[in-house]
This record gives structure tokens, C-alpha cells and sequence, in this order.
């Protein structure tokens, strides 16, 4: 890992929110290295709730999986934050957990 640069971290420093860190990080929304961080933030939070909400429940991967009507590798791939998934199915798994997802295209 490169070492930070002292104008970077006067600027860090100097930040008054999280979005003025994100911008000196990771560019202002809508630049790659920003979008791509967006995105491996709400994989993450997506692979938070499965795995909280199967944990909440005492369950093992197999038990949840098979509550949930799915496989045991996909929840283990879902709590890795592989979403490599179709969408029908995350949405079943999703409303079988009682929550709902949305989403938007912008």
C-alpha cells in the first residue's frame, strides 16, 4: 500500500463529513473509482443482512438455506458478497427472510 501523501492527509483532516472523505478517497459520485465503491458498499450491506439474519436465528447456512428454499453454496456465496445471483431468486430469499429490496436505475 502506497503511503499517504501529507497534502492528503491535511485534506483528510480538514474533512467536515463522510462524503468529503469519500470524494478525497474515491472521486465524486459518478467517477468509476467512486462507483465501484457504491457498489462493494451495498454488496456488503446486503451480505451483512443475510448473515445477521441467519445468525438472529440460530441457524446454520444448510438450515437457512433449506428455510429459505435455496442451496447451502448460495447462501455461503451471499454472505461472501457474491451476488452472483439471479435477481427472482435474491428476491425470494429476501422475502422469505420478511425483508423487502429495492433498488433503482439511474
Amino acid at each position: 500500500m502506497a503511503e499517504m501523501t501529507e497534502e492528503k492527509r491535511k485534506a483528510i483532516m480538514e474533512c467536515d463529513n463522510f462524503e468529503q472523505l469519500l470524494e478525497i478517497e474515491y472521486g465524486k459520485r459518478g467517477e468509476p473509482a467512486r462507483e465501484q465503491f457504491e457498489h462493494d458498499a451495498q454488496m456488503f450491506i446486503l451480505a451483512e443482512c443475510v448473515k445477521e439474519q441467519r445468525e438472529s436465528e440460530g441457524l446454520t447456512q444448510q438450515q437457512f438455506a433449506e428455510k429459505v428454499g435455496t442451496q447451502k453454496s448460495v447462501i455461503s456465496k451471499l454472505e461472501r458478497g457474491n451476488f452472483d445471483i439471479k435477481l427472482p431468486a435474491l428476491f425470494s430469499i429476501f422475502q422469505k427472510m420478511g425483508k423487502r429490496i429495492s433498488f433503482s436505475i439511474a
